[in-house]
């Protein structure tokens, strides 16, 4: 059987894509990785993994590999892809341990699955807010040359109130650090997070060389919050704009009145235009989301009946029905 090259590994084809590789690798990590891995010989299955994607992913390695694939007694002598034909890195040792091509492919985890796996779970109390503070592992590759350590992805809970505001957070984060034999240790570290005036939903925080601890003299990786907005039931956000649910009286509705309304941009006085129609919107320009351009804020109005409990508001009632007794309304 001929050896396998790096490409096999991988289970991708040569010509194959940036985006098809990284997919790949990401499902190979899930599958081999030591810490969700039942496979007795994980550490070494994924440090092939990681060889491979190490070389294949960088531009200039992967050219230089390429050449020695087409010459693959150039690379007999020794060197960086192992000294082996076709870049094998001991494969010949673990020929059986894989699946042939596509079997590498691994059932995928949730999110939820990796994070827990992955020493998650870790929760800190920061602005009010419970954080969770895992790594998504998905990049979570580790070699033992001089390399520049993974970037990790987190999500943060951060009030709405914070957003319009700024505001700072601390967080508790499980963070993996690289060993000399390979193996994955984690330190608890607790960072303090700049929550920029009027970040939307979705919105990553990048946090410089917070990642994952690079190899050699490598630098640590980065770490990106996915910043997720948490707010009160009766709102909704749409980008910068705000949709808030404002409940009123019929009297209100009918007659007009001014109230006060407290929303995310503080408490609004706010005039309601005679006969107004429950689930009519008033739009107040400018006070969404605080973004580099500015939300508008959309209160919808709805209109809620008193409870008929006592025969005082049964007989008020009774006068409303025969004062409008004209009233005709098209079912």
């Amino acid at each position: 059987m001929a050896e396998k090259n790096y490409y096999d590994i991988l289970g991708v084809k040569k010509d194959a894509t940036d985006a098809d590789i990284k997919k790949k690798y990401r499902k190979l990590v899930r599958q081999y990785h030591p810490d969700v891995s039942d496979d007795p010989d994980a550490d070494n299955k994924i440090a092939v993994i990681n060889n491979a994607y190490e070389t294949i992913r960088d531009k200039e390695k992967r050219a230089e590999y390429d050449a020695m694939l087409a010459n693959p007694f150039a690379g007999q002598g020794g060197g960086g892809f192992g000294g082996q034909a076709g870049g094998g890195q001991r494969w010949n040792d673990m020929k059986g341990q894989f699946g042939e091509g596509e079997a590498f492919g691994g059932g995928g985890f949730r999110f939820d699955d990796i994070f827990s796996a992955f020493g998650g779970g870790a929760r800190g109390q920061a602005g009010g807010q419970s954080q969770r503070g895992g790594f998504d592992q998905f990049g979570g590759g580790f070699s033992s040359r001089d390399s520049k350590g993974q970037d990790q992805h987190a999500e943060i809970n951060v009030d709405l109130a914070s957003v319009y505001n700024g505001d700072e957070y601390s967080i508790k984060l499980n963070v993996p650090v690289r060993q000399i034999n390979g193996s994955v240790d984690y330190e608890n570290k607790t960072l303090k997070i700049k929550i920029p005036k009027g970040i939307t939903d979705g919105k990553q925080i990048r946090l410089t060389g917070q990642g994952a601890a690079g190899s050699g003299s490598g630098k640590n990786g980065d770490l990106f919050l996915k910043v997720k907005i948490i707010h009160a039931s009766n709102m909704r956000l749409d980008g910068a704009n705000v949709y808030q649910t404002v409940n009123i009286t019929p009297w209100e509705a009918a007659l007009g009145e001014k109230i006060n309304v407290t929303t995310p941009a503080g408490t609004l006085g706010v005039n309601i235009p005679k006969n107004t129609k429950s689930g009519s919107n008033l739009r107040l320009k400018g006070k969404g989301i605080p973004a580099k351009q500015a939300g508008d804020l959309y209160l919808t109005l709805n209109i809620v009946n008193p409870d008929v409990s006592t025969d005082a508001a049964k007989e008020a009632y009774e006068q409303l029905k025969q004062a409008f007794s004209d009233t005709t309304i098209s079912r």
